[in-house]
């Protein structure tokens, strides 16, 4: 069963400060991601990723046509979408083990239970050792574990993360991908991954999502059928990199199509 369907999508905004003037962002956008699995999107730069997160997370809504999760049309944020930010959103006056307990203590959840939620998820994403530390003594890497788990916590049922790695070095990158994956595996979150890296988006998603240049559109929607869990040996098999390549190319016509300002190829399914 779905989890979240959009359905005919499109975005415009207003253009400076020239009466009538707009900018189409999104122009009738229509996927599925089904419950419990992981999707990726990625497309050339502004053709419209984060606009369509935002509409998942409640922030903004579109000029046209529906998002839904589960059975409820999304009106606004809330506790059943969490959103992972490019920059950990975390108090910086507040250690690790606070940081993670605070949403459950802001619903009302006893002390006790949210010391041992943030227990139990400080230890799943290896902060266990850290829990007395604040966030200006941790890592990059380490800032971004907080603020997953911070987000598990609350046991949303949707994990929307945009470009959560992307401030990262590639080791600690790679660390944090095979990490989610492991996350994954345990707690088993519908996620919707948005990144500008192919190889990342390969490796993570079950499906993914090409869009076109902007006004964007789904150009391919493509099935990654390696099991999990996944380990980096996966990247050098022959599936692997000719995943990688078909979507690189497709990346490829939209940017140069958008140099030469020639048309929008069709969608194509696999």
């Amino acid at each position: 069963m779905a989890k979240i369907v959009v359905r005919d999508v499109c975005k415009r905004f207003a253009a400076g400060s020239r009466h009538g003037t707009e900018i189409e962002a999104l122009d009738h956008v229509s996927l599925e991601i089904a419950d419990q699995e992981i999707v990726c999107l990625v497309g050339p730069s502004g053709c419209g990723k984060s606009t369509l997160l935002n509409m998942l997370a409640g922030f903004d809504a579109p000029t046209h046509g529906e998002v839904r999760v589960g059975d409820v049309e999304v009106r606004g944020a809330g506790p059943d979408r969490i959103v992972v930010f490019q920059t950990p959103a975390l108090f910086p006056w507040m250690t690790v083990r606070d940081n993670i307990a605070f949403g459950p203590r802001k619903r009302g959840v006893a002390v006790r239970q949210c010391l041992d939620d943030a227990a139990r998820y400080m230890l799943a994403m290896g902060l266990d050792g850290f829990a007395g530390h604040y966030p200006y003594q941790l890592s990059g890497g380490m800032r971004q574990r907080v603020q997953i788990a911070s987000a598990l916590v609350n046991r949303p049922e949707v994990l929307l993360m945009d470009e959560p790695f992307v401030a990262l070095d590639f080791q600690t990158r790679l660390a944090m991908q095979e990490l989610l994956l492991q996350i994954w595996d345990e707690f088993h979150p519908t996620i919707f991954f948005i990144t500008h890296d192919v190889e990342e988006a390969v490796f993570l998603a079950d499906r993914l999502y090409v869009m076109t240049r902007r006004p964007g559109r789904i150009r391919d929607e493509i099935a990654v059928h390696f099991p999990k869990p996944r380990t980096f040996g996966i990247v050098t098999t022959p599936t692997f990199v000719a995943i990688k390549e078909r979507v690189l190319y497709l990346i490829r016509e939209e940017l140069t199509a958008s140099q030469t300002r020639g048309s929008i190829p069709e969608r194509s399914r696999s």
